[in-house]
């Protein structure tokens, strides 16, 4: 081959490379009225399945009904890496059961599957997209706020605040658009900031049921400010835990998808950051205040 022939050849294979680097797999979400959101997923490559991206847990997990019911596979639970197919891409995952999960979906699969990628959540084209980087317009886009991923164990947490009648606690909030409300607040990192909670106004009193059918004690009070980054939500109704809290062995409040639908989101898991933009959601009302 001619050493010009071969030059040109050799670029475009580079460019082909280049562009299968930067390549962006759109999936559609399918959202629910309970501020929740799933999308078409192969598993196995036999089982289409409805599957909410819960930011909230890690690998696959599968209600117990679709597991007897409704799967042309049978699984091994807990050990077995299978294939899932999400867009265009597959993933490898092992398997576990639950009891519940989001409303009109067969389970939920966890932010680790895409470790080393970008995450785009797209409320307003209602798109998630899997970026192999990060888009340049994100970072030179100033209306996006930029907060650190800090983790642990398995699940990834960022920093917010929240304030009422002069006293501002800041703490760290799991991410969890699996969580279909605006915040769940723990009553004992409330206690240890010296949170007046006694001041915030008491919306009711209910029992809510936690992935594995777990009943947790819930009062719902209004937050006068969320803050989130740079951006605040004003009279915010949050729930509060009283006993049997959601992790057992930590403290820590945790960010709904009821607040998280707002913001147009990139997640990072590259570097470890999350950016978030408010998109057309910003001001819906909540559900507590569509109920009123």
């Amino acid at each position: 081959m001619k050493p010009t022939l071969f030059l040109l050849f050799l670029l475009l294979s580079l460019n082909v490379f280049a562009q299968k680097i930067i390549l962006s797999d759109s999936i559609p979400l399918v959202f629910n009225n309970q501020n929740t959101f799933f999308v078409k997923a192969v598993f196995n490559k036999i089982d289409t399945l409805n599957l909410n991206f819960d930011t909230g847990t890690t690998e696959l997990v599968l209600i117990n009904d679709v597991l007897k019911n409704k799967l042309k596979s049978v699984p091994q639970l807990y050990n077995t890496v299978y294939d899932l197919q999400i867009g265009s891409t597959n993933y490898k995952t092992k398997v576990y059961d639950a009891q519940l999960t989001v409303h009109g979906s067969d389970g939920r699969f966890g932010w680790d599957l895409f470790k080393g990628k970008v995450v785009e959540l797209d409320f307003d084209k209602k798109l998630m997209i899997v970026h192999a980087v990060l888009p340049k317009e994100v970072v030179s886009d100033h209306k996006f706020t930029k907060l650190k991923i800090e983790f642990f164990k398995d699940l990834f947490l960022i920093q917010s605040e929240i304030k009422q009648n002069g006293v501002t606690n800041k703490d760290l909030f799991l991410f969890d658009t699996g969580y279909q409300r605006t915040a769940m607040l723990s009553s004992d990192l409330l206690k240890a900031g010296k949170f007046p909670v006694e001041k915030m106004e008491i919306i009711k009193k209910v029992m809510m049921h936690g992935a594995q059918g777990n009943e947790i004690p819930v009062i719902t009070s209004k937050l006068k400010t969320l803050k989130i980054g740079k951006y605040s939500l004003k009279n915010v109704p949050v729930q509060i835990t009283t006993i049997n809290k959601p992790l057992k062995d930590k403290d820590i409040h945790i960010l709904g998808n009821e607040v998280l639908k707002r913001f147009n989101v990139f997640l990072d898991f590259k570097d470890n950051f999350v950016y978030l933009k408010p998109n057309g959601l910003f001001n819906d009302k909540y559900m507590e205040e569509r109920k009123g």
